[in-house]
């Protein structure tokens, strides 16, 4: 992996040391796992100034410093919040930033669950939503509106994996006196680093690479100087805090990320370029290919690619979508990815506001996990065979 921050060490010797101390706990490597939620003052003179390092459970424990600690020093951030999901990830830096009356920019190609809250919560809150098209880039100065306080992105985009210019993007929310919020899961701090490039508020669905073994639910999320209070504050409010053992499992799982990452990469690339020249293919959606849209601001931007891609097949609906699905052995049918495990899912574009979907045939969304290459292909030949048997 190539680190693009000026640290000056390399990537995988900062994952195995960041985020805690072995001589403030005894020497023991790892942390404590701390359940907490009453802490003893030892007067009441200090109870009532809260002078002290850890007041209640909801504001912070030495396990959730530790992850914080080690998100900080990835993102380049001023402070992380951690929370119970990477959907939590989303709502709450929403929540503290967006007002009844304001308006909302979001990309159209944003994750599923990001939108319905959108369209649901922030509406029934009294704030504005639309959409724009990933590929507008500056483009979005044209649909700032005076009262837009957040522009949301995501990069490359769910499902589709449009690349986005986020250093354009950032310098036309910010004229418009917006803040900007990327969904950074895909790509992890390791491969891009959102606030180096300008945006404001990072957030990870640390479920995904970060947990590494499909067993959590957590979310992080990371904020500049001027984003950091509000979003604590907001996150104190809230009460969304994380339970201390999936907050040690991720900060566990961060210690082999960057292994695990270049493991991901390279199964995937391989794969994908593998995928281009086989029948039944329309078109393969991996930014990293040479042939992708995006590619020169993918490689512009980004330090590398994770182990998500989409493919379009070539003709059919459904019957050939589900064809292929259940033809895969190794492939599990499941949503998430991030894990050990390759997953692959049948994309629903339907909720697309303004972005075309492709128009050539189903997307089927491959995660690709840590089985040995050659087993993949072969599973996706088969997929590829049964579906253009339907």
């Amino acid at each position: 992996m190539n680190d693009k921050s000026d640290t000056k060490v390399g990537d995988n010797t900062r994952l195995a040391h960041m985020g805690n101390d072995p001589r403030a706990f005894h020497g023991f490597v790892n942390p404590p796992v701390v359940h907490a939620s009453t802490v003893l003052f030892p007067d009441a003179e200090t109870m009532a100034s809260r002078n002290q390092k850890y007041t209640y459970g909801t504001r912070g424990t030495p396990t959730s410093d530790a992850l914080a600690a080690a998100m900080n020093e990835l993102e380049g951030a001023a402070g992380t919040v951690i929370v119970p999901s990477g959907l939590a990830a989303v709502t709450v830096p929403l929540l503290a930033f967006l007002s009844a009356g304001d308006h909302a920019l979001i990309v159209d190609s944003v994750y599923h669950p990001t939108r319905h809250f959108a369209d649901t919560m922030l509406s029934r809150l009294g704030v504005e939503v639309s959409y724009y098209d990933p590929m507008a880039d500056a483009g979005i100065a044209a649909l700032m509106q005076p009262n837009t306080k957040v522009v949301l992105t995501e990069a490359p985009g769910s499902g589709t994996f449009e690349m986005q210019d986020i250093p354009a993007v950032v310098e036309a929310a910010h004229k418009a006196g917006a803040i900007v919020m990327m969904d950074n899961t895909w790509a992890t701090p390791l491969f891009f680093r959102p606030l180096d490039h300008g945006v404001d508020i990072s957030i990870q669905a640390s479920t995904k690479y970060p947990g590494g073994h499909s067993d959590v639910l957590l979310g992080t999320v990371s904020a500049s100087e001027a984003c950091w209070e509000r979003l604590l504050e907001t996150h104190g409010a809230l009460g969304v805090c994380a339970a201390p053992d999936d907050v040690y499992q991720v900060l566990r799982g961060l210690r082999t990320m960057g292994v695990r990452l270049e493991r991901h990469q390279k199964s995937a690339l391989s794969l994908a370029r593998w995928l281009e020249g086989q029948e039944g293919v329309a078109r393969v959606l991996h930014p990293g290919l040479e042939s992708h849209p995006g590619h020169a601001i993918w490689k512009r931007d980004f330090s590398g690619a994770s182990g998500l891609f989409s493919i379009v097949l070539d003709g059919g609906g459904q019957k050939q979508a589900h064809a292929f699905l259940n033809a895969l052995k190794y492939f599990g049918l499941g949503y998430s990815w991030g894990g050990y495990e390759s997953l692959a899912v049948h994309v629903q574009l339907n909720d697309r506001a303004v972005a075309q979907a492709p128009a050539e045939g189903p997307v089927m969304r491959l995660q690709i996990g840590l089985e040995d290459t050659a087993d993949l292909q072969a599973d996706l030949t088969r997929a590829l065979a049964a579906a253009s048997n339907v």
